[in-house]
């Protein structure tokens, strides 16, 4: 994973946010911790993590009502969450992933196997994060150095077309509507309209070169990344 994953941490021990939170930074990742479920809700808010490692027992209220906010909001739903629980019965289980968890840890759990299930978690579910380049066609895209390689040759490329370019590589064969790009690429609070997200792609095009045909309109819906 890229050096600047960022993982919240929601637990109100402070033994297990220290445990946790050293051996997630030994890997390179950015660490933030809250105690309350309240707490969590404002980190989240000021800046949306890449992945939560929620406790089910908050001192304010449950995990899982956390969960269940995160999981209607617009915002905040598609944020990786991995449960961190004492509760071993498996309707508990059930009832943490039936709202939303994308996984369940068990205390008193093996650090090294939270940060395995943490990383399988985060290439499932933000390939765009991976630090291992991304590679269509002709194409190489570099997270690490931010280049971009059609042909054996580095292209020039703008910030706005590269991460355009990185997400439709993260998810390629699939097709994104113009507003799912904006929200997705730039976010929500970004000032753009939807009609420049086609000025992007055009630009794209013309960066790429002879490899621009990966870049496919589909009429009426959007663009996607397809080789075939």
């Amino acid at each position: 994973m890229a050096d600047n994953t960022n993982v919240l941490v929601v637990e109100d021990e402070p033994a297990i946010v220290e445990l946790v939170s050293y051996s997630l930074r030994e890997a390179g990742w950015d660490i933030r911790s809250a105690d309350t479920a309240q707490g969590a809700w404002e980190s989240i808010s000021r800046g949306k993590p890449d992945l939560v490692l929620l406790d089910w027992m908050l001192p304010d209220q449950s995990g899982l009502r956390l969960l269940a906010r995160l999981r209607a909001d617009r915002d905040f739903q598609d944020i990786p969450v991995i449960m961190l629980t004492a509760k071993s019965m498996e309707e508990d289980k059930i009832a943490g992933l039936n709202n939303g968890a994308d996984d369940y840890v068990t205390k008193p759990f093996s650090p090294r196997e939270l940060l395995a299930r943490s990383r399988a978690l985060l290439r499932r579910k933000s390939p765009h994060l991976a630090e291992a380049p991304l590679r269509a066609g002709a194409v190489t895209l570099d997270p690490n150095s931010c280049t971009v390689v059609v042909e054996g040759q580095q292209i020039e490329i703008g910030n706005a077309e590269y991460k355009l370019l990185k997400f439709l590589m993260a998810h390629r064969e699939r097709v994104f509507s113009r507003a799912q790009l904006l929200d997705k690429v730039w976010g929500d609070h970004a000032v753009i309209e939807e009609r420049t997200v086609d000025v992007h792609v055009l630009r794209l095009r013309k960066a790429l070169k002879s490899a621009d045909g990966l870049i496919r309109t589909v009429r009426s819906v959007g663009y996607m990344l397809s080789e075939k």
